[in-house]
């Protein structure tokens, strides 16, 4: 017999006004099967996976099944994207099955994406296809284990229905986790709403659920906008730090816990080069590599903008107040990206007088193109080369004209009071070996589009571990061939 209450529910974001969403059932597909369980995660939230292996998890996952607790929503938000501003907009292929605590006390929404039509789809059929699906399983737990905040996958299925886009594709749906599905378009929506109401309960929400240490600050307007700008400006340095490419850093994709969503058209670099672009509509390479900074800022001053009815009394003080915090952001991002770099680079601290070095290994890399991941691997390698660590030079070597630059680099590692053992563990730690590439997604989605869905699992195991290198698994951390290049990426809407 199945559990009474196979997932243990604890719902707030269902107790706010019904504004803030509209009721909404998964629409039920005709014969699922699972793709994946993640068990770790499973455990963690305090789901059983052999229930959620089982054809009721199966079923719950897929939309067919809702289990005891079960409270489904689709949450409304507006937001800019790519600079255009969308009045409404909302979870269009997207439920909130409801939450669950952990443990140690900490909340998480479970969500079912390509589920179905909602209030909010806008036309579209609110279904997902396999190969989006995959990608963001993929990409979403190896940024896990990677360290980086992110939404993460619970479960996926295939529905055993077709998604028409370009072509018929089989469709699929995925059971995503995030310690909140709040977004920086949540607050536009309202204040554009001119809703004060739902603004400060908003803020409350979000403080209660996400920062609760900055409550009754004085001011939680301010305390909130201080926290998520924080936030994100870590969460945009690990980006950067890895070379990872969001591809739609639209306002509605930003979510104020300071975790990353939305894995469509992202990618991680091989090549290095500071305006790469993957996504097939960002023409106009808005949301470039090298540009990723900056539109968060511009994004958190959307959110500053949204809150002024709630930050003063008048709008010359909530304009200061909101001033104020949003120029915070460039030293904020600055100090996480050169702690993260120092760690890269083996220097106990980059200095002032570190930057011509650092700026000018960017600028070799760029002009070699040089693979980011490798290269900062291979400098790890060379911290002690003579450490009996498997190492990536039958696989990479970095481009000669890199040489002169390493010299200096080298000189400089030794003005610091380390051992190269000691050194070359901390580096490795910060330079991982294995990074789902893009060719490699690509295969794994093509082969289980053919029902072999082995190089899929291969590369979520393989990336679960993604800074020990194993040679068995050395096709896996080679980069692309010239014929295996994937250099465009798509959201699958």
């Amino acid at each position: 017999m199945a559990s009474q209450h196979p997932i243990p529910f604890n719902n707030t974001f269902a107790r706010m006004p019904d504004y803030f969403y509209s009721l909404q059932a998964p629409t039920a597909v005709s014969t699922p099967e699972s793709l994946a369980i993640n068990h770790d995660l499973a455990i963690t939230l305090g789901i059983d996976p052999d229930w959620l292996a089982s054809p009721e998890g199966i079923a719950t996952v897929a939309g067919n099944y809702l289990p005891a607790g079960a409270e489904p929503l689709a949450s409304v938000y507006a937001g800019h994207q790519f600079g255009s501003y969308n009045p409404q907009l909302g979870d269009g292929r997207a439920i909130l099955l409801g939450e669950v605590s952990t443990a140690s006390g900490h909340r998480y929404d479970i969500q079912l994406k390509g589920s179905g039509p909602t209030p909010y789809s806008r036309g579209g059929d609110g279904r997902s296809p396999l190969g989006p699906v995959l990608r963001e399983y993929i990409v979403s737990e190896a940024m896990f284990a990677l360290g980086v905040p992110t939404t993460r996958a619970l479960a996926a299925v295939t529905t055993g229905d077709q998604v028409v886009r370009e072509t018929l594709q089989p469709g699929a749906v995925l059971a995503r986790v995030a310690s909140s599905h709040l977004r920086v378009g949540t607050f536009q929506y309202f204040s554009a709403q001119k809703n004060v109401d739902a603004l400060r309960s908003l803020v409350g929400y979000t403080l209660q659920r996400h920062f609760p240490d900055a409550l009754n600050s004085g001011n939680d307007a301010q305390a909130l906008l201080r926290c998520v700008i924080k936030a994100q400006a870590e969460l945009i340095a690990h980006w950067q730090l890895l070379g990872f490419v969001h591809g739609v850093m639209n306002t509605d994709n930003m979510l104020l816990c300071g975790e990353t969503v939305d894995y469509g058209p992202c990618a991680f670099m091989e090549s290095f080069h500071p305006d790469t672009v993957f996504s097939s509509i960002d023409q106009g390479r808005r949301y470039a590599y090298r540009n990723q900074p900056g539109i968060a800022q511009w994004n958190l001053a959307c959110l500053a903008q949204a809150v002024l009815p709630v930050l003063a009394d008048n709008e010359e003080a909530a304009v200061a107040i909101a001033q104020e915090a949003v120029d915070q952001f460039p030293g904020l991002f600055m100090e996480a990206h050169n702690r993260g770099l120092s760690r890269k680079l083996g220097l106990i601290e980059a200095t002032d007088e570190d930057t011509a070095l650092i700026e000018d290994l960017f600028s070799l890399m760029a002009e070699a193109k040089a693979d980011f991941t490798l290269t900062f691997r291979h400098l790890a390698d060379l911290a002690a080369p003579d450490s009996d660590s498997a190492k990536v030079g039958k696989i990479y070597t970095p481009p000669q004209s890199l040489a002169p630059w390493l010299a200096r680099w080298q000189e400089r590692l030794a003005a610091d009071d380390v051992s190269p053992a000691d050194r070359q563990q901390s580096m490795y730690r910060a330079n991982p070996v294995f990074i789902p590439r893009n060719h490699l997604v690509a295969q794994a989605i093509s082969a289980a589009e053919d029902g072999d869905l082995e190089p899929f699992h291969t590369l979520i195991a393989r990336t679960a571990q993604p800074f020990t290198y194993d040679e068995a698994d050395q096709p896996l951390a080679t980069p692309a061939q010239a014929d295996e290049e994937v250099r465009q990426t798509f959201c699958g809407t």
